[in-house]
């Protein structure tokens, strides 16, 4: 390292998918004697976090603790803007990465930008080009693209994305994705499943918690769940539901007690992947598990009008069927019965990475920071 000082680079996380898609980026870097690696956390997701980042032995070193009851969004940025700015300003990082596409990562995005730190952008240039679904992601991850000096793009579309956006091809590097590098570590580990309880029966994992699937979307979901347990006596069904009220609420209401499916709190990253090796498929609004699913062999209907992943869709391992409750019933009900259909999505394709994104990303950080 003669001649050369040691840089300093910031690693933000905010939520738990966050956690699991930089824990492989943080402790690449960390294995490098060029890199001094400080983990932020702004305490959204406080014991979700800690917890996922233990799985990868990272620990949070600061934690900016801007959670707040029945917070906007509007205040959460406002705490992250007033809590972050200072720390920029103490730590003096040559280099600040943060990962995808939530309130946290607009925020510091542009928090970097005021003070005219580097960002380096983790998943960058997934889009649906409608601004308004995913929200509020879609204008997140716009703002934290165009206020970042370096894109670290998961697939050839993304990539392509950002350059039809007009960012430098120089600054842009097809990575892949790093929730793969976190997905095969873990899943390669001894994971019990408590479920199916029964011995023969299919499992379906559920997850619906997104902001724009609030009120009608979430109930027609749950009407949808409701008639493929009664309908299909062979399934089994888990929900690991989000604590948010606007889903807590509704999905209690509308489905406790019933006996084949189960509802559970939010689960560790530990547990979740051992759910989604046993399982038969998922029915998801999540992102992370549209890219992770496929990648184990499952084929994943997605809970949305429109996605910013569409390589698995455009590869048949994944399909939109939105929140319309006929299209869950039938397509749910055919990848119950139909031997054929299921076989034909259940390919264990992977378009979104090789589980070698966090080395690469580490490399190109060196080379950014002339290191």
């Amino acid at each position: 390292m003669t001649g050369h000082r040691v840089k300093k680079i910031v690693c933000l996380v905010g939520t738990r998918p966050e956690g699991v898609k930089m824990a492989p980026v943080i402790r690449a870097l960390k294995q490098e004697r060029w890199a001094e690696v400080t983990v932020v956390s702004t305490g959204q997701h406080r014991e979700m976090i800690r917890q996922t980042l233990a799985i990868f032995d990272v620990r949070i070193d600061i934690d900016l603790d801007v959670m707040a009851p029945n917070q906007t969004l509007a205040g959460l940025s406002a705490r992250i803007f007033e809590r972050l700015d200072p720390l920029l300003v103490d730590l003096a990082p040559d280099l600040v990465l943060v990962q995808g596409d939530t309130t946290s990562v607009m925020v510091a995005a542009l928090a970097c930008f005021y003070r005219r730190v580097p960002v380096g952008h983790v998943e960058a240039g997934l889009r649906t080009h409608d601004r308004q679904n995913p929200f509020p992601e879609e204008m997140n991850r716009l703002i934290a693209g165009f206020a970042s000096a370096i894109h670290f793009a998961p697939t050839q579309g993304s990539y392509d994305n950002l350059i039809a956006e007009r960012h430098d091809p120089a600054t842009v590097h097809i990575t892949g994705n790093t929730v793969i590098d976190a997905l095969l570590d873990v899943a390669g580990r001894d994971l019990p499943c408590a479920y199916p309880t029964r011995k023969g029966r299919k499992l379906v994992l559920v997850t619906a918690h997104r902001r724009e699937n609030f009120g009608a979307p979430l109930l027609a979901i749950c009407a949808a769940l409701r008639r493929l347990h009664d309908d299909h006596p062979d399934a089994e069904f888990v929900y690991p539901v989000h604590p948010n009220p606007n889903v807590r609420g509704p999905v209690y209401e509308n489905l406790a007690g019933l006996e084949r499916l189960h509802l559970k709190d939010p689960v560790d990253y530990l547990e979740l992947t051992a759910l989604m090796k046993a399982c038969h498929f998922c029915l998801t609004d999540s992102g992370g598990i549209q890219e992770e699913a496929p990648a184990l062999g499952k084929p994943v209907l997605v809970l949305r009008a429109e996605t910013e992943r569409p390589e698995a869709v455009a590869a048949g391992v994944a399909k939109l069927v939105g929140c319309d409750e006929e299209a869950i019933v039938a397509e749910a009900a055919r990848l119950l019965t139909d031997p054929a259909a299921y076989a034909a999505m259940a390919r264990g394709v992977s378009p979104y990475g090789d589980g070698k994104g966090a080395a690469r990303i580490a490399a190109l950080c060196k080379v950014f920071l002339k290191a």
